[in-house]
């Protein structure tokens, strides 16, 4: 599997986990997994961002593993 995929599939289960974190705070269900599901939700994007963001040259991790 392509390493865009995979980003792709992390940042759709960490808005599907923000969602359900949404949905499971309003109908009144425990707080804590409310608040997991967002610490999880912000791990894995963070996780994209530092495979994305460029550092202070412009190089990206991502571009510098599909030029290899």
């Amino acid at each position: 599997m392509a390493t865009d995929t995979v980003l792709s599939i992390l940042v759709l289960a960490a808005i599907a986990l923000l969602g359900g974190a949404f949905l499971l705070h309003r109908r009144g269900g425990p707080k804590r997994q409310v608040i997991l599901m967002v610490i999880l939700a912000l791990v894995a994007i963070g996780n994209v961002a530092i495979w994305i963001v460029p550092d202070s040259q412009g190089n990206a991790p991502l571009d510098q593993q599909l030029s290899e």
